[in-house]
């Protein structure tokens, strides 16, 4: 894979790999695709990945506010059709101005293993992001209150995070993302993470798709929207990207940005963190692998 230079000042460039979610595609965000792109031109990033959320595949699996606002799997299609067509011509005009790949951000809900496949066919990403928000089909990211809806109904919060981990290595195992999202996004409503994470059975499951992620060469993505949201550490928590480190895994920032408030934010600290821990900021490029290869 490709790596991208230091700045003229010898500084670590400014770079997404998990990005640019807009409100013109996506519930949950806010302004157009083009300013978006606008506003990361005029931030000095180098390159950046727009990572659209891939749409729900049945109306049980939706969130609370896509079924308030009346979308539907069919009208989330259709909007992701339009995504990528409005992200290729985008990534065109402003070529001479930022390097843009046209990604997706995934989910590992039933019946991921084949609808994943087909969009990656039809659409024809240039790579693609491996993320959990659901655990049993049960999203767990939404607020507080279905956060411990679905611990409960996983067996408690321990049986929790060892479900992400395994749906997590599952994924990874059969689609080989060129970048796995917010490896520890399971920890969003935890006060408690830091010492669950050290737990026996969570621990050794984390090893475990750590290794996997080092051994298929993958990125992981360095998730600044946590600081954006009041944590007090990105994702991913220290004790994983010491292991991270340990494995020689890239880690490059994502900004996750979901509107122009959020583009580039915290992205000085993000980097600081990596230089502190000895990661390598000539930050690598994700590249899809073939089909034959995942």
């Amino acid at each position: 894979m490709q790596q991208e230079e230091r700045d003229e000042m010898g500084k670590p460039t400014f770079v997404s790999v998990h990005g640019g979610h807009s409100g013109q595609f996506c519930h949950h965000a806010t302004d157009s695709l083009e300013e978006i792109i606008r506003a990361y031109i005029s931030h000095g990033f180098a390159w950046v990945g727009i990572t659209e959320h891939v749409p729900g595949l049945r109306d049980d699996l939706l969130y609370p506010d896509q079924k308030e606002a009346g979308l539907t799997p069919a009208i989330l299609f259709d909007r992701f059709a339009a995504y990528m067509l409005e992200c290729r011509r985008l990534q065109q005009k402003y070529a001479a101005k930022l390097k843009i790949y046209v990604a997706m951000e995934i989910e590992t809900y039933s019946g991921y293993e084949a609808f994943i496949p087909l969009l990656m066919e039809r659409f024809q990403p240039e790579y693609i992001v491996g993320s959990v928000h659901f655990v049993n089909d049960m999203n767990f990211d939404y607020s507080k209150e279905q956060y411990a809806i679905t611990a409960a109904a996983a067996g408690g919060i321990d049986a929790l995070y060892c479900r992400y981990f395994d749906q997590q290595y599952e994924m990874i195992r059969l689609l080989s993302p060129a970048v796995v999202g917010h490896f520890d996004l399971i920890r969003m409503f935890d006060p408690d993470y830091r010492q669950r994470l050290l737990k026996p059975d969570i621990a050794c499951r984390i090893r475990r798709n750590l290794e996997l992620i080092s051994e298929r060469g993958l990125i992981m993505d360095f998730n600044l929207r946590a600081l954006l949201k009041g944590a007090q550490e990105p994702y991913i928590t220290e004790s994983i990207l010491r292991q991270a480190r340990e494995l020689g895994i890239a880690v490059v920032p994502g900004d996750d940005s979901h509107g122009l408030s959020s583009i580039g934010v915290n992205m000085e600290r993000g980097v600081a963190i990596l230089e502190g821990l000895g990661f390598d900021t000539e930050w690598k490029v994700p590249v899809a692998e073939p089909p034959s290869r995942r």
